[in-house]
């Protein structure tokens, strides 16, 4: 009997969101959708100008490019299908389209994770060793970093998704979220499902709390550098190009421990689906805006891009 009732599984899922109150849906589908064209636009903005101005061929630019086209691919594995999903009355998903979802933005969401780490370290040597950055920040070095922080994101996701996905699942099927979620699939399952929490728990602490230590421990010693920069507008300068990033592990940090760093018997029905929508759109749509509204670099590069020819 169990088998039968998993197998109807594979004819997919029925995504709840917000079905039950349909003048929230439409105001979500606005929000929704002006945040994915932004991200679009911004992400998109900012790899081709990095990728055609010789001028930010550095690495904070080449990991800037990485959680651009990180962030474009986050949220395009979720926002197309969200976005039709507010228009339909039947809000369903098919099995493979779940798996897809589910095994994505948990790879892209860890990779963010190690990759946001990766960036303090690179703004640390930066601030701390300007003499020896180029040699510390070699493009080999630059081009491994960035290739552990996308081999650690999918092979987490690989055992999270498997060991979620492998569950017996009985009753409904029915997903009380925007999206297929681990903490939301968990609740369809008719088994003990204390081993996948308790490994879903530690893999929250190794790609957010171990990261985010990492990142404070980097910005305690850019601080203490700081203050031995006996020129004001040195500090300001070095203040500058650590702000944009601290901007952004704020709010991805704050919303995603929020999220994953809980029991998910404590996983609150409207908390935890918005606070999804929050660091899946809102967060990914302000990234761009971030490091580029009060970025010098980018603006010179983007009208030398636009003119179509360099400035001396």
């Amino acid at each position: 009997m169990m088998i039968k009732r998993n197998q109807s599984y594979h004819e997919g899922f029925i995504l709840l969101g917000v079905a039950d109150r349909p003048h929230l849906e439409m105001i979500l589908f606005a929000i929704v959708l002006i945040c994915y064209a932004m991200n679009l636009l911004g992400n998109t903005t900012i790899i081709v100008v990095s990728w055609l101005d010789p001028h930010l061929h550095t690495p904070m630019y080449f990991f800037l490019s990485n959680l651009s086209f990180l962030d474009l691919c986050f949220t395009t594995s979720l926002g197309p299908q969200m976005l039709v999903n507010f228009w339909r009355r039947r809000k369903s998903i098919t099995y493979a389209s779940c798996v897809i979802q589910l095994f994505i933005s948990l790879a892209l969401g860890s990779t963010e994770c190690i990759l946001l780490a990766v960036m303090a370290y690179d703004r640390y040597a930066a601030v701390c060793y300007p003499l020896h950055y180029t040699t510390i920040m070699s493009p080999s070095i630059c081009f491994k970093m960035s290739a552990v922080s996308w081999v650690c994101g999918f092979s987490t996701s690989v055992v999270q998704t498997v060991m979620t996905l492998r569950l017996p699942r009985c009753g409904p099927n029915r997903v009380d979220h925007f999206f297929c979620e681990v903490p939301a699939l968990l609740k369809l399952a008719c088994v003990d499902t204390t081993l996948n929490e308790a490994v879903l728990f530690t893999a929250s602490v190794v790609f957010l709390v171990v990261p985010l230590g990492l990142i404070i421990v980097s910005y305690s010693f850019i601080a203490t550098a700081v203050q031995r920069i006996h020129s004001a507008e040195g500090r300001r300068k070095a203040f500058k190009t650590c702000a944009s990033h601290l901007m952004v592990v704020s709010l991805f940090f704050g919303t995603a421990i929020f999220s994953y760093l809980q029991h998910p018997s404590n996983y609150s029905r409207d908390q935890g689906k918005m606070i999804s929508l929050f660091y899946t759109f809102v967060t990914t749509m302000l990234n761009p805006l971030i490091y580029t509204l009060r970025n010098k670099e980018v603006h010179k590069a983007l009208k030398r891009v636009m003119n179509r020819h360099p400035e001396a």
